[in-house]
């Protein structure tokens, strides 16, 4: 008896594992973070502040489709730390600091350790005005993973010029003490690796 049409793709549809699925899953939503990012670095370019406003309403769409993508991938293998991880991230992009900040937990909990959920986790400490957090997870990176670190600690950067035409809830000292702080871990960044250039041309 012959196969209809389409029965063949839907039957091999059925037939993938969850794991497989949630990899289908993840895979999608890391094109629509990518995406998203595109967007966002394109809304940060325009000078119109129309146009400006209507890439980050995309930008917001593409990061709330791709939540959703991590969302099933967790779903269907809720021990995916990759993809907690990008739940966090795109939760962070929306806004959402604490239902970030849980999805990092969580694939902290899952893999300890792992640099990059430390790093975004650091992200929003920053977006929550937690400092003390936010240094914390630098110097865990620091130790650990430069690339990384030197990630937060530009976002570090931003965040204090951002708040000091614009405080906030963040109190005058408060802001100059992380200011401070983060003035001093650029200049020991920037030593220490130009002695990591140093010794490495020594090595040669």
């Amino acid at each position: 008896m012959p196969v209809p049409a389409g029965a063949g793709s839907a039957s091999r549809l059925e037939a993938k594992t969850p794991e497989e699925q949630a990899r289908q899953a993840y895979n999608s939503g890391v094109n629509g973070v990518e995406k998203a990012d595109e967007i966002t670095a394109d809304a940060s370019r325009q000078t119109d502040d129309k146009k400006k406003q209507k890439a980050l309403d995309k930008a917001k769409n593409a990061y709330a489709g791709a939540l959703k993508k991590f969302t099933r991938a967790t779903e269907l293998v809720p021990t995916m730390h990759e993809a907690w991880n990008y739940i966090g991230y795109t939760n962070r992009k929306l806004g959402n600091y604490e239902e970030a900040l849980a999805a990092y937990d969580r694939a902290l909990n899952l893999k300890p350790g792992y640099p990059e959920a430390i790093e975004y986790r650091g992200h929003a400490y920053l977006g929550l005005n937690r400092l003390d957090d936010a240094k914390q997870a630098y110097l865990t990176l620091f130790s650990g993973n430069r690339k990384l670190a030197a990630q937060l600690l530009a976002a570090m950067q931003a965040w204090v010029g951002d708040h000091r035409g614009n405080p906030g809830t963040v109190d005058g000292p408060a802001l100059d003490a992380f200011a401070s702080w983060v003035s001093e871990r650029s200049a020991i960044a920037s030593q220490t690796a130009g002695l990591t250039r140093e010794g490495a041309a020594a090595a040669w």
